[in-house]
């Protein structure tokens, strides 16, 4: 059926604008606090709380996770996804403590599943925290070897969930890793686990700031493993693919320079996470500090603009100053 539009000046959109009141009745899209995911940086004592590429944020000890996650889950957040700094002597070729039953991550799971067992603890799937080279995966010949890294993915993922997480989050980008991590959880009677994908995890020079919050040291680039920012079918064909393999959500990684990819894959029928990497947060802070724009409403407006992308879950460094600013928000 063809819609003949009226013209002006039977047609004025300026009436849907006309005050904050019947703004917010044809308001298209709204952001809540359960939309937003916190990552949190965990760190041993040897190593020091502040990260300087990213004001604010800091790496806490696992004694201090419970008062972040129950302010956090008080602001109405209910996930947080976890990344810890291991120890420089901790590190190996082939990254064997990310299987440890007590490195950071599997104690930082436990403290806060004991302490607010409500709070959904997502987990990071990926070896370049735990490795020398700051890979994601096993080294062989120079390259990142696809399949072989995937066995230790698994013991990886296995180790986590045993330690409590309610979900863990492969962002390596190997082939068939989902697949196979599905395979091993259901083998294990872990069913009911979270498997949620980074779908789509471009080859960004957004990474920046997190690299150095967790203490990866890279050895050359991930551009063998990771998505070309120039592609986007082939990153619709990477959500495709997980979702085959049994993903129960799909991250997008960076956020906000991929609006389309989130867009465009809104339709596959899965729900899509947004992830404002450290970079674009870095971006934000420091823009404000520099009085070129106001920081509550920049993340406001960024969060929203990847919900009418199309994202369900944004995972963002601002999590709790967000939630704070939709409080007031409702109060106003």
């Amino acid at each position: 059926m063809t819609i003949t539009v009226a013209p002006y000046p039977n047609l004025r959109l300026r009436r849907l604008r006309q005050s904050a009141s019947v703004r917010e009745l044809f308001q298209e899209n709204h952001l809540q606090p359960s939309d937003l995911i916190l990552p949190i940086f965990i760190r041993g004592v040897e190593n020091v709380a502040e990260i300087p590429s990213m004001p604010r944020v800091r790496r806490l000890l696992v004694d201090e996770l419970p008062k972040e996650v129950e302010e956090a889950y008080k602001l109405g957040i209910r996930g947080v996804m976890l990344f810890p700094k291991t120890p420089e002597a901790l590190k190996t070729e082939n990254g064997e403590e990310a299987f440890n039953l007590n490195n950071l991550m599997c104690q930082g799971i436990k403290k806060i599943k004991q302490c607010l067992p409500k709070m959904v603890v997502f987990t990071d799937v990926a070896l370049d925290p735990y490795t020398s080279h700051g890979h994601d995966g096993l080294l062989k010949n120079g390259d990142v070897e696809n399949d072989s890294t995937i066995e230790v993915l698994i013991k990886q993922a296995l180790n986590q969930v045993e330690a409590g997480a309610d979900g863990i989050c492969p962002s390596d980008m190997m082939d068939g890793r989902i697949q196979a991590i599905r395979n091993a959880l259901e083998a294990k009677n872990f069913s009911n686990v979270l498997l949620i994908s980074y779908g789509v995890k471009y080859a960004s020079c957004f990474y920046g700031p997190f690299r150095s919050a967790v203490g990866a040291k890279l050895q050359g680039d991930k551009k063998a493993y990771q998505v070309n920012p120039a592609n986007a079918l082939e990153a619709l064909r990477e959500i495709k693919q997980d979702i085959m393999e049994g993903a129960d959500a799909v991250i997008i990684k960076p956020g906000l320079p991929y609006l389309d990819i989130i867009s465009q894959a809104k339709t596959y029928g899965i729900p899509l996470w947004a992830y404002q990497v450290s970079g674009e947060y870095a971006m934000i802070v420091n823009a404000a500090l520099n009085h070129a724009l106001d920081e509550e409403a920049a993340f406001y407006e960024t969060c929203l603009s990847f919900k009418r992308a199309g994202a369900s879950k944004i995972v963002t460094y601002a999590a709790k100053e967000v939630a704070k600013c939709l409080m007031k928000r409702i109060l106003a």
